[in-house]
């Protein structure tokens, strides 16, 4: 968002450019490490390695502290510098993103408890019916697109979340027939059937966090409040 580069004071900042630079490595450091959960996430549930699931859970913890510790870096930044203009609309939107940050690493951590406690994987021809690769695929792609964003101030860039996100809720959607359909004709898969209902849910949810994410880089970059677009046109039409 404000830093393309490593974290490194410059003598010629001002002690608010400073704060404000260091805030934004903090968040770009929490959203890679969400971002590896994520991935791990799927190396434990398609290999069922109850290994990785357990790293996922140590992990878990770090990116909690992360979420307090961007949280102070806020108040403090609040209370010692009053940002105004886009400084302002940049603290805003980290306070958001770094709760959608650690919401996402929430799904990674549930994903992880699902695959230590499971006795069978689900089959492949399940899997394929389901498109579960595919959604998580579409996840971590959501969250490179945010990386991009927010290294370049690519809006470009966060708007090709919208699309990947409406992926991951047309598949969400026509998964629970399918399982539905599978567990009624191969009643010993209805353990791993469900947990695999509960896993896309879960890949759902990581999904709208990344949106609300790039709707929250757009309004820094913008001065755009993308969610309340729709309301605003559904309001306009009904006057």
């Amino acid at each position: 968002m404000r830093m393309n580069m490593p974290f490194n004071k410059n003598p010629n900042m001002t002690h608010l450019e400073i704060e404000l630079d260091h805030l934004n490595h903090s968040v770009m450091e929490m959203l890679s490490l969400a971002k590896r959960q994520l991935i791990m996430a799927r190396e434990s549930f398609f290999m069922l390695d109850a290994d990785i699931a357990q790293e996922i859970l140590y992990y878990e913890n770090k990116l909690n502290s992360f979420e307090l510790s961007i949280d102070r870096e806020c108040e403090n930044i609040f209370a010692l510098y009053n940002p105004v203009a886009i400084d302002l609309r940049f603290v805003l939107s980290v306070l958001k993103i770094n709760s959608s940050i650690e919401r996402i690493g929430d799904v990674a951590k549930g994903i992880a408890k699902y695959v230590i406690k499971v006795k069978q994987p689900a089959k492949e021809e399940l899997l394929v019916r389901t498109r579960c690769a595919e959604m998580f695929e579409t996840a971590i792609e959501m969250l490179n697109h945010i990386e991009s964003a927010m290294v370049n101030n690519d809006t470009l860039a966060a708007r090709k979340v919208f699309k990947k996100d409406s992926i991951l809720d047309d598949i969400n959607r026509a998964s629970l027939k399918s399982i539905q359909e599978y567990i009624t004709s191969h009643p010993d898969q209805s353990e791993s059937g469900l947990v695999l209902f509960s896993v896309i849910n879960k890949l759902e949810r990581a999904g709208d966090h990344s949106k609300n994410i790039a709707e929250e880089i757009i309004f820094h970059l913008e001065a755009k409040v993308l969610k309340h677009k729709k309301i605003n046109k559904q309001r306009n039409e009904i006057v």
